[in-house]
């Protein structure tokens, strides 16, 4: 799978989008995250301990990528968001308040809860090295013994020496806004650290993984049917609609099969969705930055000119249906040249209804109705259009796939 660099629209937060891909679900336990309101002061220093938890982080072992240890990418959810809302992050004399309903956990925390960061193949796979595998009591947050309580996905998101104070706020700003977001359709945040220059993420745990993996890692996994397919093709359209709604007002700007992650249940959930900007229409509908898509999935506005809008996360979305329709990735390097863009190669089918058959996965052979078949093809085919103002939006394409549920 190809990767991509995520950058925040305001500079200061970068990471390598190839080292984070993680599952949720939503079920139906409810509960009220405890969180201290504790100051964290941006002076303070622990650089041996924070230095410690780097090296364990990077650390590989041999046989993280061995045939007996497949990789598999995912976060778990088993708990139901809170609707309690979320005040906004305040700073006071050059201190940081944490957000309120979220556990802000301690370095010291969190190394207990993962045994020291350790990497967990069934986690961490070739793409997956910088999220773990943790487990904490289910009513006070706290670490608990390896396989009890609650299961949890430690994010590691960044280790810099040097943080203004700033740049502090505004992560534990876009923190909590991504706590406010509600809905069955996105990962659960849990909590965060943020202890002098280490920041990590702590989402619900989901065992099934990501999409991306179910696809692609033939083999390893059992190939979804075509139900399955169009029921994750109708979860992930519903949670990109909702960023894109006036509750949320967000682009997602590198939706991806590997963003997708599945419910015991094949409940779609989106996570690493970007929120560096207050939500509003204008930032809904037109913001320009750095082009932050990876390659096979960009809308072709979005790499020309840097100018991201909600047609281009429609685009990309229109590439990952195609992806379920065929069971080829974006971008395949080892295909012949012809065929390694998928979208490329899939637009002269995508225009004959007698010839768009053709392009169909083979595992999915007698699971579709010729007119359920050719609907999904119209609606990726929708989605990819080159012009932006021909594609549907996201509320039209839910629609659509509403309709070809079986």
């Amino acid at each position: 799978m190809s990767g991509g660099i995520r950058t925040s629209v305001k500079g200061y937060t970068k990471v390598k989008r190839g080292d984070l891909a993680m599952d949720t679900t939503h079920e139906n336990t409810e509960r009220d995250n405890a969180s201290e309101t504790t100051f964290i002061n941006s002076q303070s220093s622990n650089a041996p301990q924070l230095a410690a938890a780097a090296d364990c982080i990077d650390k590989k072992p041999a046989n993280e990528d061995s045939p007996s240890n497949p990789p598999r990418d995912g976060l778990n959810s088993n708990v139901r968001v809170s609707s309690v809302s979320v005040p906004s992050t305040r700073q006071i004399e050059g201190e940081i308040l944490q957000p309120f309903n979220l556990k802000s956990f301690r370095i010291d925390e969190l190394k207990t809860a993962t045994r020291n960061f350790r990497i967990d193949p069934t986690v961490n796979g070739v793409r997956m090295r910088r999220v773990f595998k943790g487990w904490i009591d289910e009513n006070s947050l706290t670490a608990t013994v390896p396989g009890t309580g609650m299961a949890i996905a430690v994010s590691y998101v960044l280790f810099k020496h040097e943080m203004p104070l700033q740049s502090r706020n505004e992560w534990l700003t876009e923190v909590n806004r991504v706590r406010q977001l509600h809905n069955q359709n996105l990962v659960r945040l849990i909590g965060y650290c943020l202890e002098d220059d280490c920041r990590l993420l702590v989402y619900e745990f989901m065992a099934k993984g990501s999409l991306d993996n179910h696809l692609f890692l033939r083999g390893y996994f059992e190939p979804l049917s075509w139900n399955v397919r169009m029921k994750i093709a109708l979860g992930s359209a519903k949670g990109l609609a909702f960023l894109h709604g006036d509750d949320a007002n967000i682009l997602y700007r590198d939706f991806k099969a590997c963003n997708i992650l599945l419910h015991s249940a094949y409940n779609a959930k989106l996570y690493n969705f970007c929120v560096s900007k207050d939500g509003s229409a204008s930032y809904r509908n037109h913001v320009s930055t750095d082009v932050m898509a990876t390659h096979g999935y960009a809308a072709p506005e979005y790499i020309a000119t840097g100018d991201c809008t909600a047609k281009c996360d429609v685009y990309s979305f229109g590439v990952v249906l195609l992806e379920m329709l065929t069971g080829r990735r974006a971008v395949d390097k080892n295909r012949p040249s012809e065929e390694q863009n998928l979208v490329e190669w899939a637009r002269r089918y995508l225009a004959s209804k007698r010839k768009v058959v053709l392009i169909f996965d083979d595992r999915l052979e007698g699971q579709y109705s010729v007119g359920v078949a050719l609907g999904a093809a119209n609606l990726a085919s929708q989605c990819l259009s080159i012009e932006p103002r021909c594609r549907p939006n996201m509320d039209e394409v839910v629609k659509a796939l509403e309709k070809l549920q079986g």
